[in-house]
């Protein structure tokens, strides 16, 4: 289903992203479960209303490409296709099995709802460049949108592929960086900050936006924008906030977070409470 433009039911399938992932991490007791969280409005707004796909088609030639760079995000990646038509959601509870294709990092094994194997960190731009260029040798208007996390920034690829998009002018990209200020290692800023970043992208020839990554309506704004511009690849720096929706997850510095069943249940209790009102 989608939900152009509809900021309430919007919102709530965001919930519904959040508590699909909280239930996958949940089975295993541990997982990305606080980025999920936070991307979730960024996911929502991009897959329900702005990019054009056809989950029926996949392959569908004249559909606009995602890339999802951060391709650990999986549990949110999966809960969107799902809640987007690609496949049932009792699929989901297969997630991190072994055996299925539901992987904890994604990969084209799902099919063509996965666009790249971007397992190692900072390939993604890269990809999108490259499809990007191809879409407009081609003579197409499909648009080519790259999720970039903010620890990626520290890889120098992701600067050399910025460098290329501007350099050619690709007004069918845009780059949105989920810029939660969190990797691995703890707070991306005392790790190596990234900032002034806007800035630096603008310099690579970008027109940028900054953006605060839970608030639907600016995201849906920023998209807009972005689309609209021409001869100039788009970026959205989308400032999320970890744990999103669940109070008690909010902030909490947890790159793969341990999910004990206890802290599970009363996110679980708390999302659902959220979409029974």
């Amino acid at each position: 289903m989608k939900a152009k433009g509809n900021l309430a039911e919007l919102e709530r399938i965001a919930t519904r992203l959040r508590l699909h992932v909280v239930e996958m991490v949940a089975r295993t007791g541990q997982g990305y479960v606080q980025q999920g969280l936070g991307a979730a409005d960024l996911f929502t707004a991009l897959y329900f209303d702005e990019a054009r796909l056809d989950p029926a088609n996949p392959d569908w030639p004249e559909r606009d490409r995602v890339i999802l760079s951060t391709a650990h995000n999986t549990a949110l990646l999966y809960a969107t296709l799902s809640e987007r038509g690609y496949f049932g959601t009792e699929r989901l509870e297969t997630y991190s099995r072994d055996g299925s294709p539901l992987e904890l990092n994604a990969s084209e094994r799902m099919g063509s709802c996965v666009e790249a194997t971007c397992g190692s960190l900072g390939q993604g731009l890269s990809v999108g460049v490259g499809a990007a260029a191809a879409l407009r040798r081609q003579g197409k208007d499909s648009r080519v949108y790259v999720i970039l996390g903010d620890g990626e920034l520290q890889e120098g690829q992701v600067w050399e592929a910025m460098m290329a998009a501007g350099g050619w002018k690709l007004d069918n990209l845009c780059l949105v960086i989920d810029l939660n200020n969190m990797q691995v290692e703890g707070d991306s800023d005392r790790v190596f900050s990234p900032e002034p970043l806007a800035d630096k992208v603008r310099g690579f020839g970008f027109a940028v936006q900054e953006i605060d990554g839970n608030d639907m309506g600016a995201l849906l704004n920023a998209f807009g924008t972005a689309r609209g511009t021409k001869g100039k690849p788009g970026c959205i720096i989308a400032r999320t906030l970890i744990g999103k929706g669940v109070a008690h997850l909010e902030g909490l510095i947890g790159h793969m977070l341990r999910f004990p069943p206890e802290v599970a249940k009363e996110a679980i209790d708390v999302l659902k409470e959220k979409l029974a009102s």
